[in-house]
């Protein structure tokens, strides 16, 4: 118990002190980066990584170097994660190619921003650090370890529209991702990569196609992504069934893990 109240304060301060950092210098680095020469997509990558500093320390000092990468679920199968990723959004790729045009104005910044660094440090930030530390080695269940994150996550897109009805509707709709995200996470292995590929390629598709002006989109935009997460889903429970595995969010883990 005293191992398990050790980690939620250092993964809670040290996400307090990232978020209070992005806060207030992330402009201002990324900024300084770009008049240094480098493009906009790459200094919001180091800018981001910069002001994860804290997140970084805080996983040295909770497991040491040599458990760094495997405790951030980054020594997992980036090929499964990209093959899994890859079948379960064709829905999308091919759903969106036959309703919307592709977006020729899109660009290569872009892409990087929206599609690359945010898939990348979403993850690692919100799902390995935050969802993954307090999972993974306390024994607060899926349930508590999931709900800050993922209110904070959601939270974090309100910036995309000012009426009610669509707010609560963004909101909805990326706290739902960033549970599912987590939950698949979990179920295959803590392999941070699968998660990062599946948000990969539905922020690639959703823009190349500019399926929608925000991450709640219309009704045509949501009916492929409504088949990309139920074959999210269904694949991963087949997968643990074929595999003999129980699942590793069940009834013992919702709440809190027996000592």
């Amino acid at each position: 118990m005293r191992n398990t109240f050790r980690i939620i304060l250092i993964t809670l301060t040290a996400f307090g002190l990232y978020y209070f950092l992005q806060q207030l210098f992330f402009r201002d680095i990324r900024h300084w980066m770009i008049q240094s020469g480098l493009n906009a997509g790459v200094s919001h990558l180091f800018s981001y990584l910069i002001t994860g500093i804290p997140l970084f320390a805080a996983v040295l000092i909770i497991h040491g170097p040599r458990k760094f990468a495997g405790s951030l679920g980054l020594n997992g199968s980036a090929g499964k994660g990209f093959v899994f990723a890859l079948l379960c959004t064709l829905p999308m790729l091919l759903g969106y190619a036959l309703v919307f045009e592709f977006d020729r104005g899109i660009t290569l910044n872009q892409l990087l921003m929206g599609a690359v660094v945010a898939a990348l440090i979403e993850e690692l930030y919100f799902r390995a650090f935050l969802f993954g530390q307090l999972f993974r080695f306390t024994r607060l269940g899926f349930i508590p370890a999931v709900l800050a994150g993922a209110l904070l996550f959601a939270s974090l897109h309100l910036y995309q529209s000012n009426e009610f009805s669509t707010l609560t509707g963004i909101f909805l709709t990326t706290f739902s991702g960033a549970v599912l995200f987590a939950w698949v996470m979990s179920e295959w292995q803590h392999n941070l990569w699968v998660p990062v590929f599946l948000h990969f390629f539905m922020n690639l598709f959703w823009m190349l196609f500019a399926a929608g002006d925000n991450a709640l989109g219309g009704w045509y935009a949501n009916i492929f992504r409504a088949i990309t997460i139920t074959l999210i889903i269904m694949l991963t429970i087949i997968h643990k069934r074929r595999s003999g595995a129980r699942l590793e969010i069940n009834r013992e883990t919702l709440w809190m893990k027996k000592q």
